[in-house]
């Protein structure tokens, strides 16, 4: 007698060039997809977004400059801001693009509210300071210096009017 040795369908598989298990290819198309899904979410995106998850631009454009920040047209051409009554004395308000503030009464000054330490949105305005928090820069509600923090540069100024009762852009 001869010894027979009696193979499987997937041992016979397995041998034939070309071909391979069924889960082995299962295994390689979800490891593929996996792969390729890892790398599409290490793209980069086309918005500047900062760690805190706002909006900025590293050279922003002047406040104002894209259309109304906080309300409409007045008879004198510039953008209504806020309502003067609105800033109080020795402080300021925040607004989409820029900070509105009245270091003295009926002084009003403003600046772009994107910090020039690492492009966060100032979010506070105290104690005659604008501050942001993402690194506790302060800058002057007088000229828009930084006077405490990292923040070297001051804010931009933005130059603006007072139309009646209203701060609007100039």
């Amino acid at each position: 007698m001869t010894d027979v040795q009696q193979r499987t369908e997937a041992e016979i598989r397995q041998d034939r060039p070309g071909t391979a298990s069924s889960r082995r290819v299962v295994l390689m198309g979800a490891g593929a997809i996996g792969a390729t899904a890892a790398l599409a979410a290490c793209g980069t995106d086309a918005a500047n977004t900062n760690p805190n998850g706002t909006d900025f631009a590293a050279e922003p454009a002047p406040a104002g400059s894209d259309g109304p920040a906080g309300g409409g047209s007045t008879g004198g051409g510039g953008t209504v801001l806020v309502a003067a009554a609105d800033v109080e004395v020795g402080g300021g308000v925040i607004l989409d693009e820029l900070v509105v503030t009245q270091p003295a009464e009926g002084s009003f000054k403003a600046f772009s509210n994107v910090c020039t330490h690492q492009g966060c949105k100032v979010s506070e305005i105290k104690n005659g300071s604008i501050i942001c928090k993402c690194h506790n820069s302060l800058f002057s509600i007088q000229d828009g210096a930084p006077t405490s923090g990292p923040a070297k540069a001051p804010l931009a100024v933005t130059a603006i009017d007072v139309d009646g009762d209203n701060i609007v852009t100039a």
